[in-house]
Order: structure tokens, then sequence, then C-alpha cells
């Protein structure tokens, strides 16, 4: 059997099971670790049977459990190079700034993610900060450590253990847009989508014949995303914001402008105008996903989807599912 478990898309936080044959990916990990077990219990998924994580790129609400999650698991860890490049710069401290710069810098950032994802710290959940306490943790053992030796600089002391390195994952493959690879029984097919990260990727994965499209935090489909999103039994594809509450809305002009680049996130309308004029109506499931809990609502994405699809009479036997953010989406089975 061949599943596709979304436990969670926004915002706050993205993660997907895809299972096929004896082979269980996890496709980001934007939860905490407690939370994706939790959602992968709720939903029937087995969190002991993961043999991957796979990202499609470094923001924190697509990483935010990882290295949690797969040193808890034992499971290597699939990047671009780029992206994992960019995720360890995000949590190591810089040599040329101190630590307390660096850490004021880490939560600027966050801060401003924040404000994309309309929350504040007060509504995050704490295990979410379970990489960003290793982090801490680590500074804080070296500063006590000089402290003691300066304190007790006796040459038959021992220098402590190093601090423990929050970037340290048990196994890290790399891959490469454009080149697809095998992961046991799953075939991936990654590919380059507009987006403004280090190395931003998309996934077609193929398991006993059923193909599975992920296509989510991109500015706007380009020809290679249209490409690749022919012939798929499930799309997963994104809606992120109504363009009139996203202009309307809460956002600073800056976030706004970001969101609406090429660069930045998909609109009810752009991905409506896809399943309209581009799409193949060949997946069985069109999932809508990475909804804005600020700049969109369920029904206006929904409304705008159904009514691209009804005008094609081909692609009224698809079903129209939307993924949440706070609940996982029932597995689809194939």
């Amino acid at each position: 059997m061949v599943r596709f478990t979304v436990l969670a898309s926004g915002s706050k936080g993205n993660c997907t099971v895809v299972s096929g044959g004896n082979t269980r990916i996890l496709v980001d990990a934007g939860l905490s670790c407690r939370e994706m077990f939790r959602r992968m219990r709720l939903a029937g998924e087995d969190p002991a049977t993961l043999d991957a994580i796979i990202i499609t790129h470094e923001h924190s609400d697509h990483v935010s459990g990882l290295a949690v999650t797969a040193r808890k698991l034992g499971i290597p860890v699939y990047f671009t190079q780029g992206t994992h490049r960019a995720w360890v710069r995000w949590l190591s401290p810089r040599k040329q700034m101190t630590y307390a710069q660096w850490l004021e810098q880490c939560r600027q950032q966050a801060a401003a993610r924040m404000a994309e994802a309309d929350t504040s710290p007060e509504d995050c959940d704490t295990e979410e900060a379970e990489a960003d306490e290793e982090v801490e943790v680590a500074a804080t053992e070296a500063v006590n450590a000089t402290a003691e030796r300066k304190a007790d600089p006796a040459p038959e002391r021992k220098d402590p253990a190093p601090p423990k390195d929050p970037t340290w994952l048990p196994v890290v493959e790399y891959f490469s847009a454009g080149t697809p690879f095998r992961i046991g029984d799953m075939a991936v097919s990654p590919f380059t989508i507009p987006h403004d990260a280090a190395d931003p990727v998309g996934f077609v994965f193929q398991a006993e014949g059923i193909r599975m499209a992920v296509a989510t935090d991109l500015g706007y489909i380009p020809p290679n995303v249209k490409a690749q999103l022919k012939k798929v039994d499930l799309l997963l594809l994104e809606s992120n914001h109504d363009l009139e509450m996203l202009r309307d809305g809460p956002y600073p002009w800056s976030v706004k402008q970001r969101v609406l680049s090429r660069v930045g996130h998909l609109s009810n309308e752009a991905a409506a105008t896809y399943l309209e004029t581009e799409y193949d109506g060949q997946a069985t499931y069109v999932v809508l996903a990475h909804l804005s809990e600020s700049n969109n609502l369920p029904e206006l994405a929904r409304i705008t989807a159904e009514r691209a699809l009804n005008g094609r009479a081909n692609l009224l036997a698809n079903r129209l599912l939307l993924a949440g953010q706070h609940e996982p989406l029932m597995p689809i089975c194939f």
C-alpha cells in the first residue's frame, strides 16, 4: 500500500509522511519531535518505522524539529548541499561575533518568521525550542568551562569534553535538484522551486506505480515545476493566501512584498489559474496546502480551486482536500 499523510501544513510547521513498499519517509520536520510523533499516532503512523527525513528548504517551519527527531530515531537526513549549509549556519554561532550577538540575530530572524505566521513567542509550542535550547546549553557549558579553567588553572586539570554540537545528525545524505535517486523502495525526483531560501526544492515520490507530488513554498509555477506535476496521482499544491486579505491584512508592508514576490508564496488565485489552464487532471487527489491563518480562509481556498476544476468537465472526478495546521489529514491510501 502507498500512503500519504500530511501531519501539518502552514506557517507554524510543515511535515508529511510518504510511505510505499517497505519505505517510509518524513518530508520536512517543522514541528517538535513530540508533536510530530503525537500526530503520527493519531493518523495511524508509527514513528519507529520511519526510514529517512528529506528536507525541502531550511526555513524554521520546515526544520524546527529536525535535529531532535533524527537523533531520536537514528535515521539519515537528506538535503541539498546548499540547504544543509544554510541550516548549519543558522544553528552555529558565528566566530566573527559574540554568542549574545548571534543569539539576538537568530531571535530577530525567528521574530520575522513569527510575524509572517501571525504568532508570538507565547503562542509557540515549547517543544519547538528543543534545538535552540541545545545551542544555548552548549554555549553555557563552554562559558562555564572557560570560567573554571581561569579560576583553577592547575596544569594537571584536564580540559572538559567539548560542548555538544547542535548540528550533529546521525547520517547526512546529499541530493541535487534535477537528479532522481532512491530511498529504499521509493523513487524521489527533486526539482527546483522559486522561493527565498538557499536551494529550495519540491518532490515527486513514486512507489508501486503511484506518483505523488509536493509543491509548496513557491512564488509562482515556472515551466520546470509544471513539467514535474504532470501525470501524478496525488498533487499537494500551495494555496497560501487570498490577495485581498493579504493586501488589507496586518502584515508589515515588507512582509506583504515578500509573500507576493516571485520567491514568496502561491495565492489562491495563482493556484486556481494553474489548475484551470495548466494542470492535466490526472491526480485522484488534489490537496491544497500551506494556507495562511492570517491571510486566507479554508472556504476561500476551496471555492477558488473548485471553480477552477469545475470549469473543466474532465476534472470533476478529482477529490479536493485541504491540509490544516493544527490536526493531521487522515492518510490518503492507494
